[in-house]
């Protein structure tokens, strides 16, 4: 019999990855900025130059190979293709649980 285990909706905690809420952010900061580069039909090359990146950092990146690329430097990423970047913090919770963060992209 196949044992079936739900997941937790980040594939970083299922695989009990420490720092998994950092890497699932990474995860969708980097698809968007792949997704940009793609409908733009930019070569890597070109993407690096506007980012500021050197392209095989931006080609590790794009592979999901992002540990040594900040959260902040995918947000400049972000901006430098043309994109408003926001930080919303929200009100305190009532509980004394921790709060979240999320990354939310407005069409």
């Amino acid at each position: 019999m196949i044992e079936i285990e739900q997941s937790t909706g980040n594939v970083y905690t299922d695989l009990g990855i420490a720092d998994a809420d950092e890497m699932i952010i990474k995860a969708q900061l980097a698809t968007k900025i792949g997704e940009i580069i793609k409908d733009r039909k930019w070569s890597q090359q070109q993407a690096a130059d506007v980012l500021r990146i050197t392209q095989p950092k931006l080609s590790k990146m794009l592979r999901g190979q992002f540990r040594g690329i900040s959260e902040t430097k995918m947000l400049d990423c972000l901006a430098r293709l043309g994109r408003d970047v926001q930080i919303v913090v929200g009100p305190a919770r009532r509980s004394a649980s921790a709060g979240s963060v999320a990354v939310v992209f407005v069409t």
